[in-house]
């Protein structure tokens, strides 16, 4: 009968321990996005995500200009 006793202790610790890991280590949190945008700050990995978007919204200008002064061209030719 004892050894139900010890059993049933020690199987408590380790649920104990398996439901703690378990909440904390939770990746959905609002504190952990909180965390790793600070880090991704401190990091500048953030301000080059920036540079690199706003490099491919001047591409993207250079191209609409260009097809512009295309068309432009091919209508002052048709004239």
């Amino acid at each position: 009968m004892t050894w139900i006793v010890k059993a049933c202790k020690n199987l408590t610790m380790v649920l104990v321990l398996f439901a703690f890991l378990g909440v904390a280590g939770c990746e959905g949190t609002k504190t952990r996005e909180q965390v790793d945008d600070t880090v991704k700050e401190l990091a500048g990995k953030k301000n080059i995500d920036r540079m690199e978007e706003m490099k491919k919204d001047i591409n993207k200008a250079r191209q609409q200009q260009a097809d512009r002064f295309k068309k432009i061209d091919e209508s002052a030719e048709e004239k």
